[in-house]
């Protein structure tokens, strides 16, 4: 069954005539004939009661009609909502992130301005874990995600959005505070904060240790930043974070740095491929285009 022959079933059903029927909807009137023959034949039940004067509907097709009206209905609607949301009227934008992410992106404003160039767009916000973000982006359950990249990720599109070196937060005072050449052997025995498993820094933390063939003492596994750094400051551990969110919690965190190679802690914006302009994920990855200076933008559809 086709869309064209329910118009022309309606068409006929509403003119009552073949020919009025015909020039309606643009065709012969053999052609109308035709394809009345094939809806009926697929349905497998007469719609119509022909004379030499005109037709009438069978009690059979009374129903189809108005499922058929129905039917065309949904499709003009369907129709209607696509072209809005390719024009960005209509539609959801699935953001992911990163709890530490405000140190290096002002994800609220960005949002924010995304909502007043669409305002018919409908933003949601998710947080998680960089594994979490990841695995929801590749089953597309978020359309963009910021997260620091623990692994490489073959399977998405990432863009860097910064590149910080890791330090070591410590409390004011600490013996190991304003250290630079710090070793990972030298800070071993000491009570660790640690995010998480998966969560903020842990991943690429752990790979350093892991590779040195060091152990260390977890002595704290957190969920978020905040509480991360109020457990350094009151010094019941030391923590190893990107050196933005460090300086930006002075006076209350003191800073070491590692001897080289250093870490890298490097933020992404990850997402799939993007089909092409006119998607709620476009406008947003040139919003941010615009808002950013970044490293690769080669990347980054236009809207």
């Amino acid at each position: 069954m086709e869309l064209r022959q329910l118009h022309h079933f309606v068409a006929l059903a509403e003119e009552r005539q073949f020919t009025r029927a015909a020039r309606r909807v643009n065709i012969v009137q053999s052609a109308l004939s035709t394809s009345i023959r094939a809806l009926e034949r697929e349905l497998d039940a007469p719609l119509f009661v022909r004379s030499t004067r005109d037709v009438r509907l069978t009690g059979a097709g009374e129903i189809f009609l108005e499922k058929a009206r129905l039917a065309i209905e949904a499709v003009r609607d369907a129709r209607s909502a696509v072209a809005e949301v390719q024009g960005l009227k209509r539609g959801t934008l699935k953001i992911g992130t990163v709890q530490s992410l405000p140190a290096f992106l002002d994800l609220p404003l960005l949002l924010a301005r995304f909502h007043q160039r669409h305002p018919g767009i409908e933003i949601r916000l998710i947080q998680g874990s960089s594994s979490a973000l990841a695995d929801r982006t590749r089953a597309g359950g978020i359309d963009a995600a910021f997260f620091p990249v623990g692994t490489h990720l073959t399977d998405l599109v990432t863009t860097m959005i910064a590149c910080d070196e890791v330090v070591l937060a410590c409390p004011r005072g600490h013996p190991l505070e304003g250290l630079t050449g710090v070793t990972l052997e030298a800070i071993k025995d000491f009570p660790f904060v640690d995010f998480e498993t998966g969560w903020g820094t842990r991943r690429l933390v752990d790979s350093r240790f892991g590779d040195a063939g060091i152990g260390r003492h977890t002595a704290f596994e957190v969920s978020d930043l905040d509480t991360m750094l109020k457990l350094v400051s009151l010094g019941l551990g030391i923590a190893l974070l990107p050196e933005t969110v460090v300086v930006a919690r002075d006076p209350d965190i003191g800073m070491a740095r590692l001897s080289s190679p250093e870490l890298c802690w490097e933020l992404v914006v990850a997402h799939l491929p993007v089909a092409g302009p006119g998607t709620p994920v476009a406008a947003f990855l040139s919003l941010l285009h615009e808002s950013l200076v970044i490293t690769d933008t080669a990347q980054l559809p236009e809207a």
